[in-house]
Protein backbone atom coordinates (compact mmCIF):
# COMPACT_ATOMS: atom_id res chain seq x y z
CA UNK A 1 0.00 0.00 0.00
CA UNK A 2 1.07 3.43 -1.00
CA UNK A 3 1.51 6.34 1.19
CA UNK A 4 -1.50 7.48 -0.24
CA UNK A 5 -3.54 4.89 0.13
CA UNK A 6 -3.44 3.38 -2.75
CA UNK A 7 -2.81 -0.10 -3.72
CA UNK A 8 0.15 -1.10 -5.66
CA UNK A 9 -0.20 -3.60 -8.64
CA UNK A 10 2.14 -5.98 -7.07
CA UNK A 11 5.10 -7.55 -9.31
CA UNK A 12 3.53 -5.45 -12.78
CA UNK A 13 4.75 -2.80 -14.68
CA UNK A 14 2.77 -1.41 -17.10
CA UNK A 15 4.08 -0.65 -20.47
CA UNK A 16 3.60 1.53 -23.10
CA UNK A 17 1.35 -0.23 -25.88
CA UNK A 18 3.26 2.27 -28.53
CA UNK A 19 5.02 5.40 -28.96
CA UNK A 20 2.40 8.23 -27.63
CA UNK A 21 0.00 5.49 -25.56
CA UNK A 22 0.13 5.28 -21.96
CA UNK A 23 -1.59 2.94 -19.73
CA UNK A 24 -2.05 5.61 -16.13
CA UNK A 25 -1.50 2.91 -12.74
CA UNK A 26 -3.96 3.47 -10.34
CA UNK A 27 -1.66 6.36 -8.56
CA UNK A 28 -1.99 8.54 -12.00
CA UNK A 29 -5.20 7.30 -12.52
CA UNK A 30 -6.26 8.62 -8.95
CA UNK A 31 -4.59 11.58 -9.91
CA UNK A 32 -6.48 12.12 -13.33
CA UNK A 33 -9.90 11.60 -12.23
CA UNK A 34 -8.93 14.37 -8.29
CA UNK A 35 -7.32 16.68 -10.57
CA UNK A 36 -10.05 16.76 -13.52
CA UNK A 37 -12.64 16.96 -10.32
CA UNK A 38 -11.14 19.97 -9.39
CA UNK A 39 -10.78 21.99 -12.56
CA UNK A 40 -14.57 20.81 -12.90
CA UNK A 41 -14.60 23.70 -10.15
CA UNK A 42 -14.43 26.71 -12.84
CA UNK A 43 -17.62 25.22 -14.58
CA UNK A 44 -18.96 25.03 -10.93
CA UNK A 45 -17.98 29.05 -10.74
CA UNK A 46 -19.76 29.88 -13.92
CA UNK A 47 -22.46 27.95 -13.53
CA UNK A 48 -21.78 26.10 -17.00
CA UNK A 49 -23.60 22.67 -17.50
CA UNK A 50 -21.71 19.60 -18.30
CA UNK A 51 -23.07 17.69 -20.94
CA UNK A 52 -20.67 14.94 -23.29
CA UNK A 53 -19.70 15.55 -26.94
CA UNK A 54 -19.59 13.33 -29.99
CA UNK A 55 -16.64 10.85 -30.71
CA UNK A 56 -16.15 12.00 -34.02
CA UNK A 57 -16.23 15.13 -35.85
CA UNK A 58 -17.44 15.27 -39.66
CA UNK A 59 -14.40 16.51 -41.85
CA UNK A 60 -16.96 18.42 -43.49
CA UNK A 61 -17.78 20.59 -40.71
CA UNK A 62 -14.27 20.81 -39.64
CA UNK A 63 -13.49 22.71 -43.47
CA UNK A 64 -16.19 25.14 -42.68
CA UNK A 65 -14.21 25.90 -39.86
CA UNK A 66 -10.64 26.00 -41.38
CA UNK A 67 -9.41 23.05 -39.35
CA UNK A 68 -7.13 21.90 -42.22
CA UNK A 69 -6.51 25.12 -43.35
CA UNK A 70 -4.76 25.29 -40.16
CA UNK A 71 -3.92 22.50 -38.47
CA UNK A 72 -3.45 20.08 -41.44
CA UNK A 73 -0.83 18.25 -39.40
CA UNK A 74 -2.66 17.36 -36.48
CA UNK A 75 -5.98 15.08 -37.89
CA UNK A 76 -6.38 11.49 -37.01
CA UNK A 77 -9.14 9.99 -39.38
CA UNK A 78 -11.47 7.30 -38.42
CA UNK A 79 -11.28 4.03 -41.36
CA UNK A 80 -13.18 1.00 -42.13
CA UNK A 81 -12.48 -2.20 -43.54
CA UNK A 82 -13.57 -2.46 -47.13
CA UNK A 83 -16.23 -5.04 -47.11
CA UNK A 84 -14.12 -6.75 -49.81
CA UNK A 85 -11.51 -7.37 -47.22
CA UNK A 86 -13.56 -9.02 -43.92
CA UNK A 87 -13.03 -12.53 -45.15
CA UNK A 88 -9.36 -12.12 -45.58
CA UNK A 89 -9.28 -10.32 -41.95
CA UNK A 90 -11.67 -14.00 -40.59
CA UNK A 91 -9.23 -15.70 -42.28
CA UNK A 92 -6.41 -14.44 -40.38
CA UNK A 93 -4.55 -11.88 -43.04
CA UNK A 94 -2.64 -8.83 -41.16
CA UNK A 95 -5.10 -6.16 -40.56
CA UNK A 96 -2.31 -3.30 -41.18
CA UNK A 97 -1.77 -5.13 -45.23
CA UNK A 98 -5.85 -4.40 -45.75
CA UNK A 99 -7.23 -0.98 -46.85
CA UNK A 100 -9.23 1.02 -44.88
CA UNK A 101 -12.25 3.14 -46.04
CA UNK A 102 -12.44 6.49 -45.23
CA UNK A 103 -14.86 7.66 -43.16
CA UNK A 104 -15.38 11.42 -43.56
CA UNK A 105 -14.99 11.54 -40.03
CA UNK A 106 -11.79 12.11 -37.99
CA UNK A 107 -11.39 11.57 -34.08
CA UNK A 108 -11.84 15.05 -32.05
CA UNK A 109 -8.58 17.08 -31.65
CA UNK A 110 -10.22 19.55 -28.86
CA UNK A 111 -13.08 19.05 -26.78
CA UNK A 112 -15.03 22.32 -28.10
CA UNK A 113 -15.25 21.07 -31.73
CA UNK A 114 -17.70 19.15 -31.19
CA UNK A 115 -20.03 21.13 -29.19
CA UNK A 116 -19.46 24.29 -31.14
CA UNK A 117 -20.77 21.67 -34.67
CA UNK A 118 -23.79 20.72 -32.08
CA UNK A 119 -24.51 24.56 -31.62
CA UNK A 120 -25.10 25.42 -35.53
CA UNK A 121 -27.89 27.61 -36.42
CA UNK A 122 -29.13 28.20 -32.54
CA UNK A 123 -29.58 31.49 -30.78
CA UNK A 124 -27.62 31.37 -27.66
CA UNK A 125 -29.41 34.81 -26.38
CA UNK A 126 -29.25 38.07 -24.89
CA UNK A 127 -27.29 35.90 -21.53
CA UNK A 128 -24.71 33.82 -23.78
CA UNK A 129 -24.50 30.04 -22.92
CA UNK A 130 -21.69 28.02 -21.02
CA UNK A 131 -21.07 24.45 -21.24
CA UNK A 132 -18.30 22.28 -19.57
CA UNK A 133 -17.40 18.83 -21.21
CA UNK A 134 -13.94 16.74 -21.17
CA UNK A 135 -13.30 14.47 -24.13
CA UNK A 136 -10.42 11.91 -24.76
CA UNK A 137 -8.40 13.92 -27.76
CA UNK A 138 -6.14 12.64 -30.74
CA UNK A 139 -3.26 14.31 -32.13
CA UNK A 140 -0.91 13.05 -34.74
CA UNK A 141 2.58 14.80 -33.40
CA UNK A 142 5.97 14.75 -34.77
CA UNK A 143 7.40 13.52 -31.54
CA UNK A 144 5.77 11.42 -27.82
CA UNK A 145 6.90 12.01 -24.89
CA UNK A 146 5.88 10.79 -21.80
CA UNK A 147 2.64 12.41 -20.70
CA UNK A 148 3.81 15.73 -22.10
CA UNK A 149 3.30 14.81 -25.31
CA UNK A 150 0.27 11.68 -26.29
CA UNK A 151 -1.61 10.23 -29.00
CA UNK A 152 -5.08 10.43 -27.05
CA UNK A 153 -5.94 11.99 -24.24
CA UNK A 154 -8.10 14.09 -22.04
CA UNK A 155 -9.35 17.72 -22.35
CA UNK A 156 -11.72 19.52 -20.01
CA UNK A 157 -13.24 22.24 -21.63
CA UNK A 158 -15.40 25.25 -20.51
CA UNK A 159 -16.33 27.21 -23.45
CA UNK A 160 -18.95 30.78 -23.56
CA UNK A 161 -20.53 32.22 -26.45
CA UNK A 162 -22.45 35.45 -26.56
CA UNK A 163 -21.52 38.93 -26.18
CA UNK A 164 -17.49 40.04 -26.77
CA UNK A 165 -17.40 41.18 -23.80
CA UNK A 166 -18.84 37.90 -22.05
CA UNK A 167 -16.18 36.48 -24.07
CA UNK A 168 -13.55 38.70 -22.39
CA UNK A 169 -14.76 38.37 -18.87
CA UNK A 170 -15.05 34.49 -19.34
CA UNK A 171 -11.25 34.09 -20.09
CA UNK A 172 -10.70 36.41 -17.45
CA UNK A 173 -12.37 34.56 -14.46
CA UNK A 174 -10.96 31.38 -16.19
CA UNK A 175 -7.10 33.03 -15.71
CA UNK A 176 -7.72 33.53 -12.41
CA UNK A 177 -9.27 30.21 -11.79
CA UNK A 178 -6.14 28.49 -13.59
CA UNK A 179 -3.53 30.56 -10.94
CA UNK A 180 -5.78 29.72 -8.17
CA UNK A 181 -5.86 25.94 -8.51
CA UNK A 182 -2.32 25.98 -9.52
CA UNK A 183 -1.39 27.93 -6.10
CA UNK A 184 -3.71 25.10 -4.31
CA UNK A 185 -1.76 22.25 -5.45
CA UNK A 186 1.97 23.98 -5.47
CA UNK A 187 1.99 24.28 -9.11
CA UNK A 188 4.24 27.52 -10.43
CA UNK A 189 3.12 28.76 -14.01
CA UNK A 190 4.42 30.97 -16.40
CA UNK A 191 1.69 32.78 -18.61
CA UNK A 192 2.28 33.44 -22.45
CA UNK A 193 0.95 34.46 -25.58
CA UNK A 194 0.99 31.00 -27.70
CA UNK A 195 0.98 31.06 -32.03
CA UNK A 196 0.00 27.83 -32.38
CA UNK A 197 -4.01 28.91 -33.21
CA UNK A 198 -3.04 29.61 -36.94
CA UNK A 199 -1.16 27.04 -38.58
CA UNK A 200 -0.04 29.67 -41.61
CA UNK A 201 2.59 31.49 -39.63
CA UNK A 202 3.61 33.77 -42.69
CA UNK A 203 -0.34 34.94 -42.81
CA UNK A 204 -2.05 37.60 -42.45
CA UNK A 205 -3.75 35.95 -39.20
CA UNK A 206 -0.40 35.40 -38.05
CA UNK A 207 0.60 38.96 -38.31
CA UNK A 208 -2.76 39.90 -36.49
CA UNK A 209 -2.22 37.11 -33.29
CA UNK A 210 1.27 39.10 -33.31
CA UNK A 211 -0.91 42.87 -32.65
CA UNK A 212 -3.62 40.76 -30.71
CA UNK A 213 -3.25 37.86 -28.92
CA UNK A 214 -5.97 35.03 -28.86
CA UNK A 215 -3.95 32.60 -26.88
CA UNK A 216 -2.02 32.45 -23.91
CA UNK A 217 -0.70 29.48 -22.46
CA UNK A 218 0.06 28.39 -18.71
CA UNK A 219 3.30 26.30 -18.49
CA UNK A 220 5.13 24.33 -15.70
CA UNK A 221 8.79 24.73 -15.34
CA UNK A 222 9.92 22.31 -18.08
CA UNK A 223 7.60 24.49 -20.47
CA UNK A 224 5.11 22.09 -20.31
CA UNK A 225 1.83 24.05 -21.39
CA UNK A 226 -1.01 22.32 -19.29
CA UNK A 227 -3.85 25.06 -19.18
CA UNK A 228 -4.44 27.59 -22.16
CA UNK A 229 -7.28 30.45 -22.59
CA UNK A 230 -8.30 31.01 -26.01
CA UNK A 231 -10.49 34.04 -27.76
CA UNK A 232 -11.92 32.77 -31.20
CA UNK A 233 -13.75 36.35 -31.91
CA UNK A 234 -16.79 36.02 -33.55
CA UNK A 235 -15.12 33.41 -36.24
CA UNK A 236 -17.28 30.03 -34.79
CA UNK A 237 -20.64 32.32 -34.41
CA UNK A 238 -19.99 33.67 -37.99
CA UNK A 239 -18.71 30.58 -39.74
CA UNK A 240 -21.39 28.02 -37.92
CA UNK A 241 -24.41 30.66 -37.89
CA UNK A 242 -24.56 30.77 -34.02
CA UNK A 243 -26.19 34.20 -32.84
CA UNK A 244 -26.49 36.05 -29.15
CA UNK A 245 -29.76 37.46 -29.70
CA UNK A 246 -29.83 41.25 -30.77
CA UNK A 247 -26.05 41.13 -30.38
CA UNK A 248 -25.86 39.42 -33.75
CA UNK A 249 -23.17 36.14 -34.72
CA UNK A 250 -21.73 35.04 -31.28
CA UNK A 251 -18.33 35.80 -29.78
CA UNK A 252 -17.03 32.50 -28.45
CA UNK A 253 -14.02 31.80 -25.88
CA UNK A 254 -12.85 28.69 -23.88
CA UNK A 255 -10.65 27.71 -21.14
CA UNK A 256 -8.42 24.47 -21.72
CA UNK A 257 -7.43 22.51 -19.27
CA UNK A 258 -5.00 18.97 -20.60
CA UNK A 259 -5.57 16.91 -17.55
CA UNK A 260 -2.35 14.25 -18.26
CA UNK A 261 -0.70 17.26 -18.39
CA UNK A 262 -1.65 18.61 -15.00
CA UNK A 263 -1.18 15.04 -14.04
CA UNK A 264 2.91 15.39 -15.18
CA UNK A 265 3.11 19.08 -13.66
CA UNK A 266 2.25 17.56 -10.42
CA UNK A 267 4.80 14.94 -10.37
CA UNK A 268 7.33 17.06 -11.70
CA UNK A 269 6.72 19.56 -8.60
CA UNK A 270 6.36 16.84 -5.78
CA UNK A 271 8.47 14.65 -7.02
CA UNK A 272 6.38 10.95 -7.32
CA UNK A 273 2.96 10.61 -7.98
CA UNK A 274 1.85 9.35 -4.30
CA UNK A 275 3.15 12.47 -2.89
CA UNK A 276 1.34 14.09 -6.09
CA UNK A 277 -1.59 12.31 -4.69
CA UNK A 278 -1.43 13.05 -1.06
CA UNK A 279 -1.24 17.34 -1.93
CA UNK A 280 -4.43 16.93 -4.22
CA UNK A 281 -6.24 15.43 -1.68
CA UNK A 282 -5.40 18.04 0.22
CA UNK A 283 -5.79 20.97 -1.69
CA UNK A 284 -9.46 19.20 -2.75
CA UNK A 285 -10.57 18.78 1.08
Amino acid sequence: MSASGMTALPGIELQSPGPGLITLDPVRTALLRGLDDLLSGLAARLSAPEVLGPPLLSVEGLARLDFFRNFPHLGVPAGRFAPETLDGLASGEAPQDLPLVPTGHLLPSATCYGLLLSLEGQDVGEDGLRLSAVGRCFRNETHYEGLRRLWGFHMREVLYLGTKDGAGEHLERGGEFVQEVAGRLGLTLTRAAADDPFYDKGGSRARLMALDPVKFEYSAPDGTAIASVNRHRNFFGERLGIRAGSHGSAYSSCVAFGVERWVHAMILAHGSADRALDHLRAAAS
